[in-house]
């Protein structure tokens, strides 16, 4: 079964024993998650989800991505050039399940 799950303001399309990287959760590692807002399973389209429909997934990981570098910069202006870095949390789960 494939599903299109909606989670922190975003669309991810998952299927079982797949891993995604989401916004970070208040759960910890070898946790159970379950979402609630599917908008599509295995063709069926929500409007705007699916009632009955969820996604169960595990917690593999909290963690914090590859670091990026942000350069600002002005042209012909050298006291302007500076670099900034950010590193976005996530957290890292296994699909377990999908009930449809």
């Amino acid at each position: 079964m494939k599903a299109v799950i909606k989670v922190g303001g975003k669309q991810y399309f998952v299927a079982e024993n797949d891993e995604i990287f989401i916004e970070k959760l208040d759960a910890n590692p070898k946790d159970t998650v379950e979402f609630k807002q599917v908008l599509m399973l295995d063709g069926k389209v929500g409007t705007p989800y699916l009632e009955n429909a969820t996604v169960t997934g595990e917690v593999v990981k909290n963690g914090k991505q590859k670091k990026i570098r942000i350069f600002t910069y002005k042209s012909k202006d050298k006291s302007n050039r500076k670099t900034q870095g950010h590193r976005q949390p996530y957290t890292k789960v296994r699909i377990t399940k999908i009930n449809g």
